[in-house]
Protein backbone atom coordinates (compact mmCIF):
# COMPACT_ATOMS: atom_id res chain seq x y z
CA UNK A 1 0.00 0.00 0.00
CA UNK A 2 1.50 3.26 -0.99
CA UNK A 3 1.74 6.47 1.67
CA UNK A 4 -0.92 8.10 0.20
CA UNK A 5 -3.72 5.53 0.34
CA UNK A 6 -2.97 4.54 4.06
CA UNK A 7 -4.99 7.06 6.37
CA UNK A 8 -2.62 6.14 9.28
CA UNK A 9 0.26 8.71 7.72
CA UNK A 10 -2.13 12.25 7.45
CA UNK A 11 -3.32 11.58 11.08
CA UNK A 12 -0.15 11.65 12.21
CA UNK A 13 1.03 14.36 10.10
CA UNK A 14 -2.45 16.26 11.36
CA UNK A 15 -1.48 14.91 14.79
CA UNK A 16 1.86 16.43 14.64
CA UNK A 17 0.77 19.61 13.33
CA UNK A 18 -1.48 20.31 16.01
CA UNK A 19 1.04 19.39 18.60
CA UNK A 20 3.34 21.27 17.98
CA UNK A 21 1.32 24.41 16.90
CA UNK A 22 0.15 23.83 20.38
CA UNK A 23 3.79 23.57 22.10
CA UNK A 24 4.59 26.62 20.22
CA UNK A 25 1.75 28.57 21.58
CA UNK A 26 1.95 27.44 25.43
CA UNK A 27 6.03 28.62 24.93
CA UNK A 28 5.07 31.73 23.61
CA UNK A 29 2.56 32.18 26.85
CA UNK A 30 5.81 31.09 28.74
CA UNK A 31 5.12 27.98 29.74
CA UNK A 32 7.74 25.57 30.44
CA UNK A 33 8.93 23.23 27.31
CA UNK A 34 6.13 19.99 27.13
CA UNK A 35 7.86 16.78 25.56
CA UNK A 36 4.84 15.06 23.62
CA UNK A 37 5.01 12.10 25.61
CA UNK A 38 4.17 14.80 28.38
CA UNK A 39 1.60 15.81 26.14
CA UNK A 40 0.51 12.77 25.23
CA UNK A 41 0.06 11.71 29.24
CA UNK A 42 -1.90 14.69 29.77
CA UNK A 43 -4.47 14.19 26.56
CA UNK A 44 -4.96 10.75 28.20
CA UNK A 45 -5.83 12.69 31.72
CA UNK A 46 -7.82 15.21 30.32
CA UNK A 47 -10.24 12.63 28.27
CA UNK A 48 -10.84 10.98 31.69
CA UNK A 49 -8.05 8.49 31.78
CA UNK A 50 -6.76 8.59 35.46
CA UNK A 51 -4.57 5.14 36.03
CA UNK A 52 -1.00 4.84 34.94
CA UNK A 53 -1.04 1.54 34.19
CA UNK A 54 -4.49 2.67 31.34
CA UNK A 55 -2.35 5.17 30.37
CA UNK A 56 0.62 2.96 29.83
CA UNK A 57 -1.66 0.80 27.86
CA UNK A 58 -3.28 3.07 25.42
CA UNK A 59 0.07 4.81 24.52
CA UNK A 60 1.69 1.43 23.85
CA UNK A 61 4.91 1.97 26.07
CA UNK A 62 6.12 0.60 29.97
CA UNK A 63 4.38 1.43 32.99
CA UNK A 64 7.84 2.23 33.78
CA UNK A 65 8.27 5.17 30.92
CA UNK A 66 4.71 6.82 32.20
CA UNK A 67 5.23 6.80 35.56
CA UNK A 68 8.88 8.68 34.73
CA UNK A 69 6.59 10.95 32.73
CA UNK A 70 4.00 11.47 35.40
CA UNK A 71 6.92 12.30 37.93
CA UNK A 72 8.68 14.63 35.72
CA UNK A 73 4.67 16.32 34.87
CA UNK A 74 3.90 16.53 38.84
CA UNK A 75 7.40 18.23 39.39
CA UNK A 76 6.15 20.53 36.87
CA UNK A 77 3.10 21.38 39.02
CA UNK A 78 1.00 20.38 35.71
CA UNK A 79 -0.23 16.61 37.46
CA UNK A 80 -1.28 15.23 41.02
CA UNK A 81 -0.79 11.70 41.98
CA UNK A 82 -4.12 11.12 44.16
CA UNK A 83 -4.95 8.00 46.21
CA UNK A 84 -7.12 5.80 44.44
CA UNK A 85 -10.21 5.32 46.52
CA UNK A 86 -10.76 1.81 44.77
CA UNK A 87 -7.48 0.02 45.32
CA UNK A 88 -6.04 1.82 48.26
CA UNK A 89 -2.07 0.13 46.57
CA UNK A 90 -2.81 2.74 43.60
CA UNK A 91 -2.34 6.13 42.72
CA UNK A 92 -4.43 8.26 40.19
CA UNK A 93 -3.72 11.05 37.85
CA UNK A 94 -5.67 14.52 38.06
CA UNK A 95 -4.73 18.02 36.62
CA UNK A 96 -3.24 20.10 38.91
CA UNK A 97 -4.73 23.99 39.24
CA UNK A 98 -1.38 24.53 37.19
CA UNK A 99 -2.53 22.31 34.66
CA UNK A 100 -5.66 23.70 34.79
CA UNK A 101 -4.86 27.03 34.03
CA UNK A 102 -2.10 25.78 30.85
CA UNK A 103 -5.19 23.77 29.84
CA UNK A 104 -7.34 26.79 29.52
CA UNK A 105 -4.49 28.17 27.46
CA UNK A 106 -4.10 25.30 25.29
CA UNK A 107 -7.86 26.01 24.56
CA UNK A 108 -7.04 29.06 23.04
CA UNK A 109 -4.35 27.46 21.23
CA UNK A 110 -6.83 25.00 19.83
CA UNK A 111 -9.11 27.43 19.02
CA UNK A 112 -6.83 29.47 17.00
CA UNK A 113 -5.12 26.46 15.17
CA UNK A 114 -8.89 24.90 14.36
CA UNK A 115 -9.69 28.95 12.71
CA UNK A 116 -6.39 28.94 10.62
CA UNK A 117 -7.03 25.20 9.50
CA UNK A 118 -10.60 26.65 8.51
CA UNK A 119 -9.41 29.10 6.73
CA UNK A 120 -5.85 27.09 4.67
CA UNK A 121 -8.71 23.81 4.04
CA UNK A 122 -11.94 25.33 4.49
CA UNK A 123 -14.81 25.41 6.93
CA UNK A 124 -17.01 22.19 4.97
CA UNK A 125 -13.32 20.03 5.32
CA UNK A 126 -12.81 21.12 8.58
CA UNK A 127 -16.63 19.87 9.75
CA UNK A 128 -16.29 16.71 8.09
CA UNK A 129 -12.91 15.78 9.75
CA UNK A 130 -14.72 17.18 12.97
CA UNK A 131 -17.97 14.88 12.02
CA UNK A 132 -15.84 11.84 10.84
CA UNK A 133 -13.00 11.55 13.80
CA UNK A 134 -16.11 11.87 16.54
CA UNK A 135 -18.24 9.14 14.93
CA UNK A 136 -18.39 5.80 16.87
CA UNK A 137 -15.89 3.37 15.40
CA UNK A 138 -16.59 0.70 17.71
CA UNK A 139 -13.81 -1.17 18.92
CA UNK A 140 -10.75 -1.57 17.40
CA UNK A 141 -10.22 -4.24 15.41
CA UNK A 142 -7.54 -7.10 16.95
CA UNK A 143 -10.01 -10.52 15.67
CA UNK A 144 -8.45 -11.87 12.09
CA UNK A 145 -9.24 -15.00 11.83
CA UNK A 146 -9.35 -15.03 7.96
CA UNK A 147 -5.75 -13.94 7.80
CA UNK A 148 -2.82 -16.10 6.93
CA UNK A 149 0.08 -16.19 8.83
CA UNK A 150 3.69 -15.44 6.89
CA UNK A 151 5.71 -18.77 6.89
Amino acid sequence: MQAAESLIVPLLQAFFWFDDGLQSFLQARGWDQVTRPQSMVMANVVIGVHKPSDIARNLGISRQAVHTTINQMVEMGMLELRDDVTDRRAKIVAVSEKGREMGRDADLAMAAMSAELRKRIGTKNVDNLIKAFGAEWGQAMTDWPNVEKRS
